[in-house]
């Protein structure tokens, strides 16, 4: 059965910049500025979120009216819709390189991937993580009263980042399961990790190692096979499908033997009463057993057309023009007075478009503010849900942000915060342009409007 009986737009007719490799929705929304007129909406916060690509735009809304419930239906929507849910699955793996026993487990997010490799993971297990990772991967573990965490302190170089992991495995004992969880490329820096050669450690040393590719997935191709790690986890909301899914993948043993997810319908293969009281089940031993619910169906597809889109768009020529970008941001930074851009590893280490950086004489939000309001651009401020690198990237543990528009009070030093700035593939040269035009001018001749804090966030006035 075809997986979709209608073709979707051809994203070649999409009008879209001519420098933009791939057409994404809301490249011509226009936004008011408090000093007057309207401009194109500069979104260059693609590493919190990032917009939908046109062609799963279009995929999603030639497949809509044919959804239908999967799995279990025997009307014609609901085996069409089985069919598209499975393709999808196959093209994920696919995407990711998958090795043939490996499971493809459809979620919500990469945290909530996390989550669930988490509560699967055997008891007694020791689990390895980097100060450095997102939330997402610094936290599921302390949920598991038997599961031991190491976190590890933030390496300077990748060859630190090895040694250590090398170091802190060496001192675990021999025998009983171990884990390792890294991220790809740093939702703070940019930075990419040694992924493969931590893999090598990892498994000379008797552990596993799971990847968190939220941000590497978008930019780089990640491969399951060629770097040896045994799970992926990724959103689709940071891979231009912003439809609420996110995917686990990679070795099945711990999946399968694991407690389900969630306990529900499509998890359970069997349920019958026990005499006596109470309920038998039997549960899957393929994703499923993972899929309780009503499965994300449109979020699945989505997550599948993005993979084909920028596959078929070649990651190497993604990557040569997002290289271009990223160093056209370092430099003009690197020409304003006052401005420190934020790294682990050094200037030359090689990073995707994800550049954090902190201003100084000024509160982060106080400064995102500002280049939203009088210029159209879309940033990130604060500590980017990885509290722990940023706070050991700006020195000091013990400050707090500061009220809109100072530098923290009085007698308290600089506010706690950086500002993060993050594009993709959608990205125009322009928005990339105006953005350092803005940062210069912002800290030459200051803002233009003012701005109080509100619910601790800097708004105009």
């Amino acid at each position: 059965m075809s997986a979709c009986p209608v073709a979707a737009t051809d994203t070649a007719t999409i009008e879209a910049p001519a420098d933009a490799p791939l057409p994404v929705l809301g490249h011509d929304v226009r936004v008011p500025l408090v000093t007057g007129g309207e401009v194109p909406y500069a979104a260059l916060d693609y590493a919190a979120s990032a917009p939908a690509l046109r062609r799963v735009w279009d995929d999603v809304a030639a497949y809509a009216p044919y959804y239908g419930s999967v799995h279990r239906g025997a009307g014609y929507l609901s085996q069409l819709s089985t069919d598209l849910f499975e393709s999808s699955r196959a093209d994920v793996a696919a995407f990711l390189g998958c090795r043939p026993a490996d499971q493809v487990v459809f979620t919500r997010s990469t945290t909530d991937s996390l989550n669930l490799l988490a509560a699967v993971v055997p008891a007694g297990t020791r689990v390895f993580v980097f100060e450095t990772e997102h939330h997402a991967s610094l936290l599921p573990w302390e949920r598991r009263a038997d599961v031991d965490v190491t976190y590890l302190d933030a390496p300077r170089t990748p060859g630190q980042a090895v040694r250590t992991l090398e170091e802190a495995l060496a001192t675990r004992e021999p025998y009983g399961p171990a884990l390792v969880c890294v991220t790809g490329a740093s939702n703070v820096t940019g930075e990419l990790w040694p992924v493969r050669e931590l893999a090598a450690a990892a498994h000379a040393h008797g552990a596993r190692i799971v990847l968190d590719a939220a941000q590497l997935a978008p930019h780089h191709p990640v491969d399951v096979t060629e770097l040896d790690v045994d799970w992926v986890a990724f959103s689709g909301h940071k891979l231009y499908a912003p439809f609420g899914a996110g995917v686990l993948a990679g070795r099945a043993d711990w999946l399968q033997a694991g407690e389900p997810y969630l306990a529900g319908g499509g998890a359970s293969r069997k349920v019958a009463r026990r005499e006596g009281g109470g309920v038998d089940v039997e549960w899957h031993d393929t994703a499923a057993r993972h899929e309780a619910g009503s499965p994300n169906v449109i979020g699945v597809y989505a997550i599948a057309a993005a993979c084909k889109a920028l596959t078929e768009a070649g990651f190497e020529r993604l990557v040569e023009r997002e290289q271009r970008l990223v160093e056209r941001v370092r430099a003009g930074l690197a020409e304003v007075p006052g401005v420190k851009v934020l790294s682990l590893f050094g200037d030359d280490a090689p990073r995707v478009g994800v550049i954090s950086f902190v201003v100084e004489g000024w509160n982060s939000s106080h400064f995102a503010a500002a280049l939203s309001a009088e210029y159209g651009i879309g940033v990130r401020d604060g500590l980017f849900c990885a509290h722990p690198l940023v706070r050991t990237l700006l020195g000091d543990d013990s400050r707090e942000a500061g009220e809109c528009g100072a530098d923290g009070a009085a007698g308290e030093g600089p506010q706690l915060g950086a500002l993060r700035v993050s594009f993709g593939a959608g990205t125009p040269d322009e928005h990339i342009e105006r953005f350092v035009t803005a940062v210069a001018e912002l800290v030459r001749d200051g803002a233009r409007w003012s701005y109080r804090t509100d619910a601790g966030r800097c708004v105009p006035v």
